[in-house]
């Protein structure tokens, strides 16, 4: 029995668990999908796009994307600064996702004010 107890948590976590880790919360999957509309942005723009968001939350939110490589931030050596964000290959892949995950809450939100208005 002790054995079973020292198996490391990276063989007991499953690929859902993975997925949400790495785009759940309030943010990231919003983040990646503007980026998916735009192509670039800038952070003044992303800041734009999601009002809600402080600048705190989407500072940590884009590194932890570039840290998990969805998103590439590239930075121009200018005055003003200029720093420019795009989605990788691995970050163009949860687009299909995403788009599944935007398409089900739309039908959810029709439903819910249909059984609203009733």
């Amino acid at each position: 029995m002790k054995n079973k107890s020292k198996i490391s948590e990276t063989t007991q976590i499953c690929g859902v668990d993975y997925a949400f880790k790495r785009i759940g919360g309030k943010y990231k999957g919003r983040i990646l999908w503007h980026l998916n509309s735009k192509t670039v942005l800038r952070y003044g723009e992303l800041s734009r796009t999601l009002p809600d968001i402080t600048t705190k939350m989407l500072t940590q939110s884009l590194r932890e994307l570039e840290d998990y490589k969805f998103i590439i931030r590239k930075i121009y050596h200018e005055v003003p600064p200029k720093v420019e964000y795009s989605l990788t290959d691995a970050g163009r892949e949860l687009i299909s996702v995403i788009e599944h995950l935007n398409n089900w809450g739309k039908k959810q939100l029709e439903n819910e004010l249909l059984t609203n208005q009733n």
